[in-house]
């Protein structure tokens, strides 16, 4: 079965058919679905859904283009849920320069505190990283991310970069990005980076691999991310699937696969 490590599937775009998309997907091969929150209330949807499928686990956590809303009060609430039983990572959190805002410093700020909690909450962390590459390993080097854990999700950057983060012991998010014509620097990233740190995600809804493209994204695309990285690495498809669901089970401590029932 596949382990897909990293959707949302609390975002509006599944309002019209969430239910019956995730009913359907044990039963078209995907086992275990991570649904990351991405903002506060995204983060106690996550929880909801959590609790509603077995099949699902969450990840709490505030997105660097969503911290406007973090204060104080807000954080508490935060790490109120990261004690709930199906909670498994804090995430995602992380840098994101594509636009100007929110400023940088208070990125940073925010992305500190959430490492923090990883570390004291015992959860590994989800890493987002847009356009902000030097900073964002220049914090987790000096807050010794490598003792917390986690995964850099949709990792964008090439095979020095990634030579970085393996010597801190984190795993890579590998999704539809690997199966675009012009990802050379992914795919060599890829062709580097050892079988036993890579995971399986989508970043669902967005992201969605060829040959659907702009669609829409979601788990059943992916089969087509398993193909790309079964070509780049030379062993078969059910290889990868193996292999990366032990690696997210080892990272989310997760050892007992999840009855086949909502």
């Amino acid at each position: 079965m596949i382990f897909e490590s990293h959707a949302h599937y609390d975002d509006e775009a599944f309002d019209e058919d969430r239910e019956a998309l995730l009913s359907s997907l044990q039963g078209r091969g995907i086992g275990t679905v991570i649904n990351i929150g991405a903002s506060l209330s995204g983060c106690e949807a996550t929880v909801k859904l959590a609790e509603q499928y077995s099949f699902i686990f969450g990840a709490v956590g505030v997105h660097p283009s969503e911290i406007g809303e973090l204060n104080e009060e807000n954080f508490a609430r935060l790490r109120t849920l990261c004690d709930h039983e199906k909670v498994v990572a804090v995430g995602e959190t992380g840098l994101d320069y594509h636009y100007p805002e929110p400023d940088k410093d208070l990125q940073k700020k925010w992305f500190e505190r959430q490492l923090l909690l990883a570390r004291e909450t015992g959860l590994p962390v989800i890493i987002h990283s847009r356009e902000a590459a030097k900073d964002t390993l220049d914090m987790m080097q000096a807050l010794d991310a490598g003792e917390i854990g986690g995964v850099v999700h949709c990792f964008s950057y090439g095979k020095e970069m990634a030579r970085e983060y393996l010597n801190m012991g984190f795993y890579f998010g590998i999704g539809g990005v690997i199966t675009f014509p012009n990802a050379k620097k992914l795919k060599e990233a890829v062709e580097y980076i050892p079988m036993d740190r890579i995971l399986l995600e989508t970043d669902s809804p967005y992201l969605a691999p060829q040959p659907h493209r702009g669609e829409r994204n979601s788990s059943l695309n992916l089969p087509y991310v398993v193909e790309a990285i079964a070509e780049l690495k030379g062993i078969s498809h059910e290889e990868v699937e193996r292999i990366t669901e032990e690696n997210a089970r080892r990272l989310f401590h997760l050892t007992v696969q999840p009855d086949r029932k909502r």
